[in-house]
């Protein structure tokens, strides 16, 4: 892959990786929750389930979603529903759980996983990367060897460091009613990144 090429890949995947969405919104939540180990199993779901999404569109997978409108329209409807199940969790969460240990607000690396096949926003980078890094190339093997830890890096690190914030702020939070206010205020965030995805997409 020429140089340029890999450089704007670059650029793309610290865009998309760190700019706020869904998963970076959970991990910050669930750190300030629950602590940075509570939030890995969600950290490490992340890239595993990017990876797999990424796999599925290079061998095709990907583009029933632009043949069959039907299907597209499915994965709107289940991911925003999905996300927002996840915000009305995190919105009614019970504070004092999470700092016994017993949090009800948490997210399995299994959930994790599937969350990515239900966000739109990863399919939309994924198909993106396909378009213009993968497929059609005489080279696409070697290619996907590179794009893939590239994007699999970025998705842990990114995450890791939303998580890193919400630990450092778990402290803080634990003062009063501010973790209260907090996992309102994500999701909040969270409720508008769902409705400003299915806007994207329409």
């Amino acid at each position: 892959m020429p140089f340029t090429e890999f450089a704007a890949l670059l650029m793309l995947a610290t865009a998309s990786s760190f700019t706020p969405g869904p998963n970076t919104t959970l991990s910050t939540a669930l750190a300030a929750n629950r602590g940075l180990r509570g939030a890995m199993q969600f950290v490490c779901a992340v890239p595993v389930g990017w990876v797999i999404l990424l796999l599925l569109c290079t061998f095709g997978v990907g583009a029933l979603l632009v043949a069959w409108p039907l299907l597209r329209w499915a994965l709107i409807v289940f991911g925003v529903g999905y996300m927002l199940w996840l915000a009305g969790r995190l919105a009614f969460s019970r504070p004092r759980m999470a700092q016994a240990g017993d949090a009800p607000m948490n997210v399995s690396f299994q959930q994790g996983v599937l969350l990515q096949f239900l966000n739109i926003k990863a399919w939309m980078l994924a198909l993106s990367i396909v378009a213009g890094w993968i497929a059609g190339r005489p080279d696409w093997g070697t290619r996907t060897l590179l794009v893939v830890p590239v994007m699999m890096g970025f998705a842990f690190l990114s995450n890791l460091s939303y998580a890193l914030v919400g630990s450092l702020l778990r402290q803080w939070l634990a003062q009063g009613q501010r973790l209260v206010w907090f996992n309102r205020v994500m999701a909040f965030v969270l409720t508008l990144t769902a409705i400003w995805m299915a806007w994207m997409s329409l």
